[in-house]
């Protein structure tokens, strides 16, 4: 014998059940079925809602009536040949005018009782299995509809009541064998009485149902067939990754059913377990795949993890005080308060001081349980030993579950590491002795968070997803996107880093994709978005609430960089190669350090010096070891190194400073670079990472302009400026040339004083020879005293700087 289960979507439709009679034909030849059949998806909630509106004296319970029978009635006559139709229109019909009967009763009444609730919701699985009887009977005469609730007797706790199995499995058995249909159809989620009265097994009862069966017939498998493959490692559609689980035991599926995993109902796994009968979750739709196999065997599967779950809508209760310190009773007096409300509690956790004791239940119980808890503790609430209890709501519990946890150390370790990292708070933690599983409760708005990072932790082969947003898609932004394409196939393969852009922007348009942005069209995509609106980006970022995720400012805007605090507050990371920030005031470049420090966001800025050169990294890894910065000597901008290098007076000043402007050597305002500006922010973030406390106006400015140019207002206005100056910088030029030296634009610091200016440069200098767009800086420490340390290379450039950012972007996948 084997018992089939079939859900709400295996015969939500007539095109449906003819997939779910053909598995049952098949599954039929081989031995005698009993099919246990759910009602038709979404009727059960119909019905509920019917008898909500009707209690309620709202009419609109009629509309859902006729719902309910148009549905019925439509995969009546797409299944069954016009010459039976007549008759079992005419059965639902009379069930039909029954429930209406039911309806109008809660109607007038003004009120539903959990009886009368139990025998409305009946009717689904009552017409469900009939019409699924009558279909099968068509193709295979020997085959019968039985009533589940002449066999499964229960108590009378309505809505959620208790089997009988002594008196169940006694009828069970009794019934077969006086009747030996090959197929037996049977309601699920339904039972009765001694008396006869109509009860529910709570919602997903028909899995139960099932169950029933196997155990008492002592069948050889337990089949629940539904609309996935399987019970999976995560909720699928939470975690696009999650897996079908091919193994699993009747514990481990117990604890990811009990957490959350809805594909199975958690009791049904109990009458199965002791009579050792496998249970397969199959799927209805792809019958040919394998599923999931629930048995005592434990897979050899290396991964302790199976599975990870989840419980939303979660309240934390919390009872404290010192009254109940040594206080023998005050665990039983709670718990007995809440289970005369009939409150479930889920998850448990207590201080070993016994000072205080908090419980989780559903947020709907939470409501009824705080007055009785508060009046059970009356008395030491008012003598001020014990607290009037605290609800937190808003929650939810995840779960993690593995048989084999228990022989692997630092499970909680790679939990708690993986949530800290992506900031998500842990409200309380429990752990059975079994070590079977690792429950915490969170913040709601955490949990698709969560729940990903965790999965990408035990099952994606360590690999990792980054989640990217990118401000500013101009020169710069564009090659960044176009190496990012190229290598995402490489990252994947051998660093095991999966970027994904979900957010892009330029000065007028932003686009989101919580699936990631097709980086082959994102220019098309771009231009007919919304337009960009700053702190609609920012909140969409933080509201998204991805792990990994990172801000990519490819700007140099300030308004961009006054955003920055926002997004490490909610554990966003920054990389830029915006200066304003760090050159900004140094509160405020210390409290974005700090915020990156606090909510674990990396803030990392290295192409805000020497585009891709490692100057910052080299600085902040000497200052980390001990060693102490006393002089920099250093030519920062390749903008004013190529403009210098390329100018002898033959060409117009004002035409070599537009080449670089067009090469993409200068800001998009080249004034900035050429006033010294650009490169006071540049020296100034040095002297900060190098440990100094110094602001930009501390910073002697030596300008070569004239004060006409420092004046304009405009980049075209500056260009003119600059043509109409000419002889100004042909004196400079000759100058230089006349003693042999060459003019480079320097910046300095030592005995904490820090310059900027034009530097004739003799022939035995480093900087002498320095070519093209290159930068260079020399550190002077403790460790490189005679000798500096030394790092030069291209220091502008749209391919550098973009390569520099996709390193500070690698740098935190590999944190």
């Amino acid at each position: 014998m084997k018992v089939l289960k079939f859900g709400g979507t295996s015969v939500g439709s007539a095109q449906n059940i003819v997939k779910t009679l053909q598995i049952i034909k098949g599954k039929a030849e081989q031995q005698r079925l009993v099919v246990a059949v759910s009602a038709m998806g979404g009727v059960t909630d119909l019905l509920l809602n019917a008898g909500r509106q009707a209690a309620a004296k709202n009419e609109v319970f009629r509309t859902i009536l006729t719902e309910i029978e148009n549905k019925h009635f439509d995969a009546i006559r797409e299944l069954l040949p016009i010459t039976d139709q007549t008759s079992i229109l005419s059965h639902c019909k009379r069930s039909l005018n029954s429930l209406e009967t039911l309806l109008e009763g809660c109607f007038l009444l003004g009120e539903m009782t959990r009886r009368t609730s139990d025998s409305i919701v009946a009717y689904g699985e009552l017409l469900s299995s009939f019409i699924v009887s009558k279909a099968l009977k068509q193709e295979m005469p020997d085959s019968m509809l039985q009533d589940s609730r002449e066999l499964i007797v229960t108590n009378h706790h309505f809505g959620h009541a208790a089997v009988d199995f002594a008196l169940t499995n006694k009828l069970i058995r009794e019934f077969f064998n006086q009747h030996q249909h090959r197929v037996t159809i049977v309601p699920g989620f339904i039972a009765a009485t001694p008396d006869g009265q109509t009860t529910t097994l709570g919602r997903g009862g028909s899995d139960y149902t099932a169950a029933i069966f196997a155990a008492a017939l002592h069948a050889t498998d337990l089949e629940i067939w539904t609309d996935v493959n399987g019970m999976f490692t995560a909720n699928p559609k939470i975690v696009k990754q999650a897996k079908s689980i091919e193994k699993i035991t009747y514990e481990e599926a117990m604890e990811l059913s009990h957490f959350g995993a809805k594909v199975l109902y958690p009791p049904t796994i109990q009458p199965v377990l002791n009579k050792k009968i496998p249970i397969w979750i199959k799927n209805t739709f792809e019958p040919e795949a394998v599923g999931t196999y629930i048995s005592n065997e434990s897979s050899k599967n290396d991964n302790p993890i199976k599975g990870i779950s989840h419980i939303d809508n979660i309240a934390l209760i919390t009872l404290e005080g010192s009254g109940m310190i040594g206080v023998a009773g005050s665990s039983k007096r709670l718990f007995e308060v809440l289970s005369l409300i009939q409150v479930n509690v889920i998850f448990i956790t207590q201080a070993s001081s016994e000072h205080s004791i908090c419980v989780g239940v559903l947020e709907s119980d939470a409501v009824q349980a705080k007055p009785a808890i508060d009046q059970a503790f009356e008395l030491e609430i008012n003598q001020q030993k014990i607290n009037p209890c605290l609800v937190e709501s808003g929650l939810c519990i995840v779960a993690v579950v593995g048989e084999q946890m228990k022989n692997h150390q630092g499970i909680s370790g790679k939990m708690f590491s993986a949530l800290g990292n992506n900031n998500v708070n842990i409200r309380a933690i429990a752990q059975g002795a079994s070590e079977r599983n690792i429950s915490i409760v969170i913040d709601k708005k955490d949990v698709v968070k969560a729940l990903n990072t965790l999965h990408e932790k035990f099952f994606e082969d360590n690999s990792k997803q980054l989640n990217l947003f990118v401000m500013g898609v101009g020169n710069v932004g564009r090659i960044f996107l176009n190496q990012l394409q190229q290598q995402q196939p490489y990252l994947l393969s051998q660093y095991k880093l999966n970027l994904r852009v979900i957010g892009l922007a330029n000065s007028q348009k932003m686009v989101f994709d919580e699936e990631g942005i097709d980086l082959k069209n994102w220019q098309e995509k771009l231009l007919t978005e919304q337009p960009l609106d700053y702190d609609q980006f920012i909140d969409t970022v933080n509201d998204f609430n991805l792990r990994n995720s990172i801000f990519i400012d490819i700007t140099a805007s300030e308004t961009v960089a006054t955003l920055y605090e926002r997004l490490l507050e909610h554990n966003i990371a920054v990389v830029t190669c915006n200066k304003i920030a760090c050159a900004s005031a140094y509160g405020n470049y210390l409290r974005l350090k700090s915020l990156s420090r606090k909510f674990n966001a990396p803030f990392l800025f290295e192409t805000n010096v020497g585009a891709g050169l490692p100057i910052i990294d080299t600085l902040k890894n000497m200052v980390a070891s001990g060693d102490k910065i006393h002089e920099i000597q250093a030519v920062l901008s390749g903008s004013l190194n190529f403009i210098f290098n390329h100018y002898d007076g033959s060409v117009p000043f004002a035409e070599i400073v537009h080449q670089a402007s067009v090469e993409g050597y200068t800001e998009p305002d080249p004034s900035i670079d050429l006033s010294g500006v650009d490169v006071m922010r540049k020296i100034l973030i040095l002297v900060r990472e190098s440990g100094y406390i110094m602001e930009l106006s501390d910073i002697e400015n030596n300008s070569f302009l004239p004060d006409a140019c420092l004046q304009t207002k405009t980049p075209e206005d500056f260009l003119a400026s600059l043509e109409a100056h000419e002889q100004h910088f042909k004196s400079l030029a000759l100058e230089a040339r006349e003693q042999h030296n060459k003019l480079k634009y320097v910046a300095t610091f030592k005995d904490g004083r820090a310059a900027v200016g034009l530097v004739a440069i003799e022939q035995d200098h480093p900087f002498y020879n320095l070519q093209g767009k290159d930068n260079i800086v020399l550190f002077y420490t403790d460790r490189y005293v005679e000798q500096p340390l030394l790092i030069k290379g291209a220091g502008a450039g749209a391919a550098v700087t973009a390569s520099g950012i996709f390193a500070d972007v690698i740098r935190i996948g590999n944190v």
